[in-house]
């Protein structure tokens, strides 16, 4: 039975940052729904047109188009042993049809590790973002601010601050992430193989949390 690992993380989680960390010390691919879209959107492949198509009207990509992506993917011989899934699934419907589809190449998902940060620990972290309007350096009020306010370091061009980078933008954002996942959450849960990790320790803490969790279910 081919292991399959599944990461869930809110913005500001620092998913992708463990999820290059875990698939490197595990060598499993690193699947990212995200990317996969970006990659056939450029490639004009059949999915990227069709997904396409829809993006272009403003529309949320029907489910089978992004199944389809990820079947596509997985079929590659390098997830012959496995592989880190990032940004999918979404919804407990896609995560019966990745059971189903890992279920046809004898695959099963052994572990769905999920990054717990408090609600305003991500809001920390998220907002409070600058950037430069000359050349886009970005400063946070927190952990790097400039050393004039309003002013880059780099280039001294004023600095300011994105929509999605205010207060207000930030907390929609997560709320309304877990809001959608907490039943993806609880599938997993159901199923016996989610597990929780504390996401405000230091990355290379989670990291080793991470590994332990999925070695721990099958995944050495």
């Amino acid at each position: 039975m081919t292991s399959f690992i599944v990461l869930i993380g809110p913005p500001g989680a620092g998913k992708g940052t463990q999820a290059e960390a875990i698939s490197s010390k595990l060598h499993l691919p690193h699947i990212s729904s995200g990317d996969l879209f970006r990659e056939n959107l450029k490639d004009q492949t059949e999915l990227g047109k069709l997904a396409g198509g829809y993006i272009n009207k403003g529309e949320l990509v029907p489910d089978d188009v992004t199944i389809a992506m990820i079947r596509e993917r997985i079929s590659k011989p390098d997830c012959q042993s496995g592989a880190l899934l990032d940004g999918f699934p979404r919804t407990p419907a896609q995560a019966e049809a990745l059971a189903s589809m890992l279920s046809s190449i004898n695959g099963q998902v052994t572990s769905a590790t999920y990054i717990a940060v408090p609600e305003s620990v991500l809001v920390d972290r998220l907002a409070g973002r600058w950037t430069c309007r000359k050349s886009g350096h970005v400063f946070h009020e927190n952990f790097c601010p400039p050393q004039v306010p309003g002013k880059c370091d780099l280039d001294g061009s004023e600095l300011y601050q994105r929509e999605d980078d205010k207060s207000e933008t930030v907390k929609r954002r997560i709320h309304i992430y877990l809001e959608q996942t907490q039943p993806l959450i609880e599938y997993y849960h159901q199923r016996g193989v989610l597990v929780e990790v504390d996401g405000t320790k230091s990355i290379e803490q989670v990291t080793l949390d991470l590994l332990a969790a999925v070695q721990k279910d099958g995944n050495a």
